[in-house]
């Protein structure tokens, strides 16, 4: 009793915030491992181990299973396979803010979401008018996307000068913009559906939902049913990696275990005096059983997700992701420069005068409403950091741009990615400076 007198009061906010703070902590370190993953690519890709590197990733791998085959690249396996859990952990942080972050306020995530729609419309745009009708005109979803991890470790370099409202601003809008680009990628760059795979993966998802409302909340169970989805969305024509998404929007941000019963479980653990009566079938060890499963409980199941797979999907999956997909042998490729220029331009021009145009419609129109500490000159600084388009951008133009016009795209790509972060930085840095002034 006197432990708990000793501590300030605790705010409902508190169980909102802090996963927020942690979800941005991690992202903010995985934007510096995935950079030196970048760099590391970039370098092998251009030495003498270049070959071996490069073909290390088009390597076929896969299991055989009955007559199925599922033979691919460890390119793809990475792309389509563990990309599906980075989609997944996206999934999960945008339903917690949409249903107990502050973003369960209609009208301040109407901001972050018309910023999403400019920062996707007005490059695809930009891109499709220098592009015109030459080679790689459908590959306008490349630009449509902003890398969170990047962002986010952006924001980090300049700690606590940036408000909390432009972090979350940025994170909603990279988080929303990450989901609208999966939904390009399934409608635009899918291929001929199969009907009977693509009701297969429907089933698994009523499935899921039924095993739900019965109260089945073992998670080994959900993602072996996820990975029967995976399966069935892989073989439907629909990218597989929309399986992450959907399951992530489905799992429950509700807590099954409240802090009053979860208080009452363990006092009737406590009560029991010392003694060796757990190990016996006993009313002790009932009591012990059932405080185990109320201190899980009481998180949500959103929580226990993202605590368990975030470090693994921005420690492990991102670097991979980087490793296979960022090199470019600058030295031997011949490069398209209009095509570079176009994806260069839509980044770098395109994303922060979507964003910053659409949010400003939004907020005339009454649409959306704009935080007093979030000034319009700090939100179009901001801006600049979502021309850092290097994940998605990478994983689209894998599946949008013939071979011979990969290395263009992703020069393009990565030189965008470097001129957003030092233009949004510097931004940042002269108005926070001045500000503190």
């Amino acid at each position: 009793m006197k432990d708990s007198l000793s501590q300030l009061p605790r705010e409902p906010a508190d169980r909102l915030t802090k996963p927020f703070i942690r979800f941005l902590r991690i992202e903010a370190t995985a934007g510096i491992i995935l950079l030196l993953s970048t760099l590391l690519a970039l370098g092998l890709a251009n030495t003498a181990w270049s070959s071996s590197f490069l073909a290390l990733w088009e390597m076929p791998a896969g299991v055989r299973v009955g007559d199925i085959e599922p033979y691919r690249s460890l390119k793809h396996w990475i792309n389509d396979g563990l990309m599906t859990l980075f989609f997944f952990i996206i999934a999960l942080e945008l339903k917690r803010e949409l249903v107990l972050g502050e973003l369960r306020n209609p009208r301040i995530a109407a901001l972050p979401i018309a910023a999403a729609l400019g920062g996707m419309a007005v490059p695809a745009g930009l891109f499709s008018l220098l592009v015109g009708g030459g080679p790689g005109a459908s590959g306008w979803g490349t630009v449509m996307s902003t890398d969170t991890a990047f962002v986010i470790g952006c924001l980090a370099v300049l700690g606590s000068r940036v408000p909390g409202s432009l972090r979350l601003f940025l994170l909603s809008l990279a988080i929303f913009d990450d989901v609208g680009a999966i939904l390009i990628v399934a409608i635009g760059y899918g291929e001929p559906l199969n009907w009977v795979a693509l009701g297969t993966a429907g089933l698994g998802l009523a499935v899921v939902s039924g095993i739900a409302r019965l109260g089945i909340r073992s998670i080994p169970v959900y993602f072996a049913i996820g990975g029967g989805i995976w399966l069935a969305f892989d073989a439907s024509g629909v990218h597989a990696t929309l399986a992450g998404v959907i399951l992530g929007l489905m799992t429950p941000a509700r807590r099954w275990v409240s802090d009053t019963r979860l208080h009452a479980i363990l006092d009737r653990v406590i009560a029991h005096p010392p003694g060796d009566h757990w190990s016996r079938d006993t009313v002790a060890r009932s009591d012990l059983h059932r405080a185990d499963v109320a201190t899980r409980e009481a998180l949500s199941p959103i929580e226990r997700l993202e605590i368990a797979l975030h470090p693994w999907v921005a420690f492990m999956i991102m670097p991979f992701f980087a490793l296979s997909n960022a090199g470019v042998p600058i030295g031997d490729a011949n490069f398209d420069i209009p095509l570079t220029i176009a994806i260069f331009a839509a980044f770098v021009v395109g994303k922060p005068v979507g964003i910053v145009l659409f949010s400003f419609l939004a907020v005339k129109l009454r649409f959306g409403t704009r935080p007093d500490e979030l000034s319009w000159s700090l939100l179009a600084a901001g801006s600049l950091l979502a021309g850092i388009g290097f994940t998605m951008a990478l994983f689209i133009a894998d599946l949008a741009f013939e071979p011979e016009l990969l290395n263009s795209v992703k020069l393009g790509v990565l030189g965008a990615s470097v001129i957003s972060a030092a233009l949004g930085l510097l931004a940042l840095t002269l108005l926070t400076s001045t500000g503190r002034r």
